[in-house]
């Protein structure tokens, strides 16, 4: 059979069914699916796994966890890539965000998983959790890595997936937490300062430990290598302390 792969011509042991999930998962893909069992898998959450002989529930969520760090790896990488100069903390958060349930979720419904999920479920009847089809979307990703390669998944990602994340939107939201509290303040008729609590010395690193003040009232912390840094941490934290943030 490996042999037959190779060649390209798997297709030929394809039963009809297999056919039919081949040339939709095709349609997301752009290339026909070598391993069909694999993607028919990854569409099969925990509530519909049947169990194996020898008592192993076949379901998505192996699968969900390959893809969940697979996905992850990539655009960690991206973020690494496209933000030279920016920190840690923010390419974290931006890849949280990026990755986040709902959005996947969103993702996995307009590149079509909905629909090929539902061909393979059938009339099986199932209740799904909120964020079944971005669960599915990883397991999905976990099944194209096994199935194609990683830069054959890496470049899935980078050219179908990422470009439903707004970036620059989210990017924007976590760079001006500081600007934001400021003008919310001034539309409340509210004073906002910044007092330094702490600075915490080693022989590694220096860091600020800065206080929001709000009309003279203490409402959050933020910490950082830099005043900059802290008043910007601090910033997000009083956005979220304040519900000005979603």
């Amino acid at each position: 059979m490996n042999f037959f792969k190779r060649l390209g011509i798997q297709a030929l042991f394809f039963s009809t069914k297999d056919k039919h999930l081949a040339t939709s998962i095709q349609m997301i893909l752009g290339r026909k699916p070598l391993n069909v069992s694999l993607y028919r898998l990854a569409l099969t959450p925990s509530g519909l796994g049947e169990e194996s002989d020898n008592g192993f529930k076949k379901s998505n969520e192996r699968l969900e966890f390959l893809g969940d760090a697979i996905l992850g790896a990539v655009i960690a990488e991206h973020l690494f890539k496209k933000y030279p100069y920016r920190d840690e903390g923010f390419l974290t958060e931006t890849r949280s965000k990026l990755v986040n349930r709902e959005t996947l979720n969103d993702i996995g419904i307009k590149i079509g998983l909905k629909k090929v999920f539902y061909q393979v479920v059938g009339n099986r009847q199932f209740v799904g959790n909120k964020s079944l089809y971005g669960d599915i979307l990883e397991a999905f990703l976990g099944a194209v890595y096994l199935d194609r390669g990683y830069s054959f998944t890496k470049k899935l990602i980078l050219q179908r997936i990422l470009i439903h994340m707004d970036l620059e939107g989210m990017v924007s939201t976590i760079s001006n937490f500081k600007s934001k509290l400021l003008e919310w303040s001034q539309r409340e008729g509210k004073q906002v300062e910044y007092s330094v609590v702490q600075v915490n010395n080693n022989q590694r690193y220096k860091e600020f430990v800065i206080e929001v003040l709000l009309d003279q009232e203490s409402i959050a912390l933020g910490k950082g290598e830099t005043k900059k840094k802290a008043e910007q941490e601090a910033s997000k934290n009083a956005c979220e302390n304040l519900q000005l943030v979603s």
